[in-house]
């Protein structure tokens, strides 16, 4: 249950800060969230009904794992590659 809340305190912070390069102040839609994926930390939007999908919570729990939740600067960083989000997302969407 902490997890939840510490996701929603994650989430808050996403959707209020943005990547070098995207508008300064830029929040996600109603419904979404933001979250860094990759080297370069690209910045995907995505809906919060992703949060019942098991394969993005493996990405959830792993992000937690390997950056805790101190790391918060950015909002949430998921430690995959652009393209294995991309497939992800891909999956997700069918």
């Amino acid at each position: 249950m902490i997890f939840w809340f510490r996701i929603k305190k994650d989430l808050d912070m996403g959707i209020k800060r943005c990547k070098k390069g995207d508008e300064v102040g830029r929040r996600a839609p109603k419904g979404h969230f933001v979250v860094y994926v990759g080297e370069e930390m690209r910045r995907f939007v995505v809906p919060i009904s992703y949060l019942r999908v098991p394969i993005f919570m493996q990405l959830l729990d792993k992000a937690a794992e390997e950056y805790g939740f101190q790391h918060s600067q950015k909002g949430i960083v998921l430690p995959c590659h652009e393209s294995s989000f991309q497939q992800v997302l891909d999956f997700i969407a069918k």
